[in-house]
């Protein structure tokens, strides 16, 4: 069958403006479950690993879907895919507005994860449409929009969730998501689709990868009941174990592998890898346990924050991590990518063990977790980075792909361990986990922090330039 290559149309505001929309509203229907997270466990009845696990199954999804997307993208078009990924994330919007417990809601955010993909093939479109320095620019547009529409999100959902309802945190975004889709469908003209990739997707990969990752986050939060379900537990081992030894078999023989695992063995790969799983637990453990002892009754030893006040208290965190992005990329060029990440874990480690220390006043979780913020995305950044200029360039993309999936599995282990410490901490008949559970989390993420110094020592040129 052969392909029909469509005349290349030259776009204008109009559809830029389209996309940008999109960007706002995925970005905001994105980060409405951080800030809200203990009032769904308070109204879902969710033990503290349940709620880890709510919050990161959408990132899973996403960096499972995001490389099939830009393959599809780049094979059959930009705009047909991009389309059939939003009305994925429409029905997945719509699914979580509408769930009345803790299953449907994992599924609604399951289907949302598509959004990760829509980033990527925006910015197909934009490329393909416009002059390379005006592209530039819109790919910056789109994305600092994106940034915008997650902060706006972040204040948004508490007010909506304790002043309407749960439903409508998920509905409102939802809603403007489904709107800009139609506008971006009407206004984007459809751009030519590449040539057809004679390898396709690696769906043995993928479907294992999907195993993988869902069977290791079920037995992290199933952990602390080992006691209760050891049998259980004991099966979601052997099976991830199985899980794992299948995917590596299989990704080492495709042909197009979505992970290519030959390239772990380059010291700039791995070592890039195991520095951002590190971070992104680091990182993990604010994201969860700041919002999460924010809302612990002030008769406890907490703030008795609800929804609202946590959006507000989470913004600084914010916008620290959209101003990183900037910094890191100035300090890669004066100072190497090297020391910068040094700078960020060193930082990022700090600011855990202060928060172990000192967390009995507002200001102190606010600073901390913007910090953390901060730090992390001076590593990432930097990490992308170095990784990107340190392989050939035919394979920068595997070679990023690898970190993207490093950084998935290290934010979600982190979120799980941390929720399973507080499940852990959780006295008999009582909602609230004892403080030690949280000092506890913050110390251990602290101290693999710190510990990754080690792995940084080791980078030499060649792994950095």
């Amino acid at each position: 069958m052969t392909t029909t290559l469509l005349p290349r149309a030259r776009i204008g505001k109009a559809p830029v403006a389209a996309l940008g929309l999109l960007a706002v509203s995925t970005g905001a229907l994105e980060s409405v479950v951080t800030p809200t997270l203990p009032l769904l466990q308070r109204e879902l009845d969710m033990s503290p690993a349940e709620g880890a696990l709510l919050s990161i199954v959408l990132l899973i999804t996403g960096a499972l879907i995001t490389p099939v997307a830009g393959k599809f993208g780049d094979r059959y078009g930009g705009k047909p895919v991009l389309i059939r990924l939003m009305a994925v994330v429409s029905a997945g919007g719509l699914v979580s507005a509408l769930a009345p417990n803790l299953p449907v809601l994992l599924l609604g955010q399951i289907l949302q994860g598509a959004m990760v993909g829509a980033l990527p093939l925006s910015f197909i479109l934009v490329r393909k449409h416009l002059p390379a320095g005006e592209a530039k620019v819109a790919i910056g547009v789109v994305s600092g929009l994106f940034v915008g529409g997650g902060m706006a999100g972040t204040l948004a959902a508490g007010p909506v969730a304790e002043g309407l309802s749960r439903h409508w945190m998920f509905a409102l975004p939802t809603i403007a998501v489904t709107g800009s889709t139609i506008l971006v469908n009407r206004l984007m003209p459809r751009d030519p689709p590449g040539r057809p990739d004679d390898a396709g997707v690696d769906w043995p990969g993928l479907a294992l990868l999907s195993g993988t990752l869902v069977t290791l986050m079920l037995v992290l939060a199933l952990a602390p009941d080992i006691g209760s379900q050891p049998l259980v537990l004991g099966v979601l081992v052997v099976a991830l174990a199985a899980f794992v030894s299948g995917w590596i078999a299989v990704e080492r023989r495709a042909a197009s592998p979505m992970v290519d695992l030959r390239m772990l063995a380059r010291p700039a790969v791995w070592k890039a890898c195991v520095l951002t799983f590190v971070i992104c637990v680091g990182t993990s453990a604010a994201v969860y346990l700041v919002p999460q002892l924010l809302a612990v009754p002030t008769d406890a030893y907490g703030f008795g924050a609800g929804a609202t006040a946590i959006g507000f208290f989470l913004l600084p965190g914010a916008v620290a991590a959209s101003l990183a992005g900037p910094v890191s990329g100035i300090g890669v060029r004066r100072f190497g990518p090297r020391a910068v990440v040094t700078v960020g874990i060193v930082l990022m480690a700090a600011a855990l063990i202060a928060l172990s220390a000192a967390h009995t006043e507002v200001w102190h979780l606010i600073t901390g977790k913007a910090l953390i913020a901060f730090a992390n995305g001076l590593c990432v950044t930097a990490l992308v980075t170095g990784i990107a200029t340190s392989v050939d360039q035919g394979d920068t993309g595997i070679a990023t792909g690898l970190v993207l999936v490093t950084r998935v599995i290290g934010f979600a282990a982190g979120t799980q361990l941390c929720g399973a410490l507080l499940t852990a901490g959780t006295p008999a008949g009582s909602d609230v986990p004892a403080e030690s559970a949280f000092v506890t989390g913050f110390v251990v993420a602290g101290a693999v922090t710190a510990l990754s110094l080690l792995v940084v020592r080791t980078l030499n040129k060649g792994d950095t330039k």
